[in-house]
């Protein structure tokens, strides 16, 4: 269904935008129930555009960033949402299946049976450091799931943006996907307006107020937030891939990942050897930093003074910092940002306390892996955990010990990318699930449906109570 009307709401009054949810519930009731070839030529005609238009969507968003690698988008973004759009397309069928259940004998002759219904309309909000990805795993979720979407896309990326709802726009009518632009007032709005269901990828402050908009409504919610996802390289571990696999898991978007490893736990005296190591991978993976064209920029000018007073913070409270810059570059002038690792941070520094986002990396020692769960355990729930180690009993306690959204062993970031795996965080790093069956879940309705035919047994427990059959029933059925 193609059309030349315009997807895009460059909305300035609060009327268009309810106008636009108001249209999309209409459509919703007159087609409550897309049919399972619908949606997979809905996904496809997407995945056809995105693919066609790659090339120009890492282009935007690299102007964006002011520099944001072309192969960083194409691994992290495009590379991601492609196998993601695949999984669906393979799996949906199966998906939409009614699943049988079984009936207690009791209630027997019967059906016992969950359909997956669609819920209506899904308001998504976009952030902005991966707003291709972060706008098309809830998307194709949504469509999977037979819903229509409106999306809320960053006012921090607007070439982005422009091109995006282009895309759209060539694909889909406003009454199935709409894009949503605006400053900080619409986007209070649009967490207003009583949704089907909400999805928010962003922070932890910001999460808070969607959750407390959406109670108003009865609407519920899944809040993919961040954290600080700490590293823990166990006693034994190898330092060296340690240290190159976490480099690229930090380094990755300059660290504006909302999975990116945020502090090391270390066993102590290794950090002279864990800096070593990290120090020439990253040499090797960045030899310049200034036109560098795989390292990526700040985003904007507010978060890289935001990260310059965190660092600043950690060093007027004692910590000692070691500044990776292989080509020893006056950086001024642009928003590109080396790798800095922080030893010896107060846990009251505010780089101890706030999710990093950024490329600071603290290191904190500890004297045993007891010592390393407790740390762990006595901060806010991350939403990732990495642990290095080749021991799978030092995996099993770790994983049985600890609570994280999600865990890579023996890597970073990685377990987003598993389109089988649900990804999610838990308490002040998210809740609810997306990526594939469990995002079609979370998107959609499983409703009970039980059947009976002309027979009726339940009839034998009708009143007049008292009787032998129901004295019958209850030493059968209650022991």
């Amino acid at each position: 269904m193609p059309t030349s009307a315009a997807a895009t709401f460059s909305i300035t009054d609060q009327e268009s935008l309810l106008g636009m949810f108001e249209q999309q519930k209409s459509a919703f009731s007159e087609q409550p129930y897309p049919t399972a070839e619908q949606r997979i030529a809905d996904i496809r005609r997407l995945k056809q555009a995105i693919l066609a238009q790659q090339d120009a969507l890492a282009a935007a968003i690299s102007e964006d960033f002011s520099g944001r690698s072309v192969d960083e988008t194409r691994i992290a973004e495009l590379m991601t949402s492609v196998d993601g759009i695949n999984n669906t397309l393979k799996n949906l069928k199966k998906w939409m299946k009614p699943s049988k259940r079984k009936v207690g004998i009791l209630f027997a002759p019967a059906n016992n049976r969950v359909i997956y219904q669609p819920l209506g309309v899904v308001g998504i909000i976009v952030p902005w450091n991966y707003p291709l990805f972060l706008a098309l795993g809830p998307l194709v979720t949504a469509l999977a799931a037979g819903n229509r979407a409106m999306i809320k896309l960053s006012e921090f990326t607007p070439a982005f943006n422009r091109l995006f709802a282009t895309i759209m726009a060539d694909i889909f009518k406003p009454s199935q996907v709409a894009i949503v632009e605006g400053e900080a007032d619409i986007s209070s709005r649009f967490s207003q307006l009583a949704f089907d269901h909400i999805f928010f990828t962003g922070s932890t402050a910001v999460g808070k107020k969607v959750m407390a908009a959406a109670a108003e409504n009865l609407t519920p919610v899944t809040l993919e937030l961040g954290g600080k996802s700490p590293v823990l390289i166990a006693p034994g571990a190898d330092i060296h891939a340690a240290a190159e696999r976490i480099c690229f898991g930090k380094s990755l978007n300059a660290g504006q990942t909302c999975v990116a490893p945020d502090y090391i736990l270390l066993p102590e005296g290794q950090a002279p050897a864990f800096k070593a190591a990290y120090e020439k991978v990253f040499s090797k993976m960045y030899p310049t930093l200034k036109n560098n064209s795989d390292y990526t920029a700040i985003i904007n000018d507010r978060q890289q003074q935001r990260l310059q007073a965190l660092l600043k913070d950690a060093k007027d409270k004692g910590a000692t910092i070691t500044e990776i810059n292989p080509g020893n570059e006056t950086l001024t002038g642009t928003r590109k940002m080396p790798v800095s690792l922080i030893e010896n941070a107060s846990d009251d520094s505010a780089v101890m306390q706030e999710e990093v986002f950024g490329p600071l990396l603290p290191i904190v020692s500890y004297q045993s892996l007891e010592q390393a769960i407790d740390y762990i355990n006595a901060r806010p729930r991350p939403l990732a955990l990495y642990l290095f180690s080749y021991d799978k009993k030092v995996h099993d306690r770790v994983l049985h010990q600890t609570h994280s959204g999600g865990v890579t062993v023996n890597n970073t970031l990685v377990h987003l990318a598993q389109e089988d795996l649900p990804f999610g965080g838990i308490g002040p790093s998210g809740m609810g699930h997306y990526h594939g069956y469990e995002g079609f879940l979370s998107l959609s309705k499983a409703k009970a449906v039980h059947r009976i035919g002309r027979f009726n047994s339940g009839k034998l427990a009708y009143p007049p109570y008292g009787t032998a059959i129901h004295k019958l029933i209850y030493s059968f059925f209650i022991r």
